[in-house]
């Protein structure tokens, strides 16, 4: 998405055990949207360490349905059990951003939608996932609504970046404010 908008960057992927930082912050009692905040503030945390004089921009995103955080799944079997339970319910993306410049924190965003997904046919959900395939397994709620995903929903509400898995506009706006893009 920053590449689409014309910002040059350079990805340095932060290796952060996330399932173990999630378990630990649930059993904490910490909201998903707080989940998110952490967990691209570990990111961005790792790469100012490796780069202090670079502005290093750390994202995440979770997802909550009924109160359970949904991971992303392992095998194409396990994506279908996780549209089963999302299948006719609503559920909530927290897209979060931290930017730290040295090694702290200067700003952080965390987005929120709400995705109403509307309630398909098991024939309906074979077909995606054939026509899919390993695809979902990227992707935590297992569909691309930029793609044939959309077909799940009814509704959205929220930032469409948000969805996408970053709330870009604000980090846009950020980088302006440090002169870091043209005011």
């Amino acid at each position: 998405m920053l590449r689409a908008c014309g910002v040059t960057f350079t990805v340095r992927p932060a290796q952060i055990d996330e399932d173990s930082i999630t378990a630990a912050l649930l059993a904490e009692g910490a909201s998903p949207r707080d989940i998110a905040d952490a967990l691209a503030e570990m990111k961005a945390k790792r790469g100012a360490g490796r780069e202090p004089q670079a502005v290093v921009v750390g994202v995440d995103q979770v997802l909550s349905c009924e109160g359970a955080i949904i991971s992303k799944a392992a095998t194409l079997a396990e994506a279908a059990d996780t549209l089963r339970f999302l299948r006719g319910k609503t559920h909530e993306l927290f897209s979060a951003a931290v930017i730290f410049e040295g090694n702290a924190p200067v700003w952080r965003h965390v987005g929120r939608a709400r995705m109403h997904m509307r309630g398909f046919t098991d024939g309906f959900l074979q077909g995606y996932i054939e026509r899919c395939g390993d695809a979902v397994l990227s992707s935590v709620g297992c569909y691309h609504i930029e793609g044939e995903g959309a077909q799940l929903f009814d509704k959205v509400e929220g930032d469409w970046f948000t969805v996408l898995g970053m709330p870009l506009l604000e980090i846009l706006a950020f980088l302006r404010t440090r002169g870091l893009l043209p005011a």
